[in-house]
């Protein structure tokens, strides 16, 4: 068994995951831009909790993802 085997998660995991985590910084980014007074407005009220929900999506997709293993 190599140490492949050995990781719990396969590469599309890891690049699943770092997508997620992108979404997830870029919806704080978008709740951070909101100009109303504590964050009373669109950006912070709707958008920006969208995309950070949508970003916690992706991360459950990625660590419930099961990789097709390569046979060699």
């Amino acid at each position: 068994m190599s140490n492949k085997d050995k990781l719990a998660f396969g590469k599309s995991n890891y690049v699943i995951m770092v997508a997620g985590i992108a979404t997830l910084l870029i919806g704080f980014v978008i709740m951070s831009l909101d100009t109303e007074p504590y964050g009373f407005g669109f950006l912070g009220l709707t958008l920006g909790p969208i995309v950070v929900m949508a970003g916690f999506v992706i991360e459950f997709f990625a660590i419930f993802h099961k990789p097709k293993r390569q046979q060699d």
